[in-house]
């Protein structure tokens, strides 16, 4: 019998195998999207000293304030610095806070939040101080307590966390107090099923898109704000280079000097816009209703 070749079993191959990933990107445009430029952004941070021209750190006051050229992509800024290099380690700063908070918040909010929809003796307690928290605007509380301590990069994690983490119970809340009321869940309690085995296997799972989406805009809003700390000089320390720090000190000469402000500021509002965008998708596409529509 003869053997088919490759060109026929391709021909013959169903249209959904051929074109599945076209299918996929079609589908999902603002995934696919938000993804890219969220894995450039990665990618440029992972290889930010490969990527780089110029050493970050280095002082040159005889090349101060030079426009974007060949030698200097985006130009240097009031210390003679190459801003194309600053920008690019800026952004491992960015997406270190942006995905620690996401990580930590997550954690801490899905914890609290399965604990206060599942046991309704600390719920009250608990929620109320989640109230509590997140009545105090973000940046003001983050400011408070890095000014108890040294200013670093752990510290703006954990005064970004803070106040995100009630943003996420009070979301695992409502979706465990939803799952609580099924038939299910009441027949696998009368039937003698442990708590802890009831929350792994019944409750946890059906948090899981919900919160994966909250912890998308949780990393969005978590580099925005780590911008605004270093940009009031309460972030990471001056000389690290950050996008709020660069451009906090180039506000001075934006006039003479628009680059060193308005470069750092597009990085971040790109990224900034490549998580929303993924966290929008990933919305439509976990959530039932939605799904349905598309």
């Amino acid at each position: 019998m003869a053997v088919p070749s490759a060109s026929l079993v391709e021909e013959l191959a169903p249209p959904s195998r051929r074109f599945s990933l076209l299918t996929a990107i079609r589908r999902n445009p603002t995934i696919t999207l938000g993804g890219v430029l969220l894995l450039t952004l990665v990618i440029v941070a992972i290889f930010a000293p490969l990527i780089a021209t110029h050493d970050p750190f280095k002082i040159t006051p005889v090349n101060r304030l030079r426009p974007p050229s060949e030698r200097w992509w985006f130009g240097t800024d009031q210390f003679g610095r190459d801003v194309f290099s600053r920008t690019v380690y800026g952004a491992r700063v960015s997406l270190i806070v942006g995905l620690s908070v996401a990580a930590f918040s997550s954690l801490l909010g899905l914890a609290l939040g399965l604990a206060c929809g599942y046991f309704q003796r600390i719920d009250g307690v608990v929620m109320r101080i989640m109230d509590g928290v997140m009545a105090i605007p973000s940046i003001l509380l983050a400011i408070a307590l890095i000014t108890l301590t040294r200013p670093g990069l752990g510290i703006v994690i954990v005064a970004i966390v803070i106040p995100e983490v009630p943003r996420i119970v009070r979301v695992v809340r409502a979706v465990v107090l939803s799952i609580r009321a099924q038939p299910y869940i009441e027949s696998a309690i009368a039937g003698g099923t442990r708590t802890l085995k009831l929350l792994v296997r019944h409750v946890l799972p059906n948090t899981l898109a919900p919160l994966i989406v909250q912890s998308t805009y949780v990393c969005a809003s978590a580099m925005l704000i780590e911008a605004g700390l270093s940009f009031l000089g309460a972030g990471v320390p001056p000389e690290v280079p950050s996008w709020g720090n660069i451009i906090a000190q180039g506000r001075t000469f934006f006039q003479i000097a628009p680059w060193t402000i308005l470069i750092p500021g597009g990085f971040l509002a790109v990224t900034v816009l490549a998580v929303n965008l993924l966290g929008d998708g990933l919305r439509d596409r976990l959530d039932p209703r939605l799904a349905r529509r598309l």
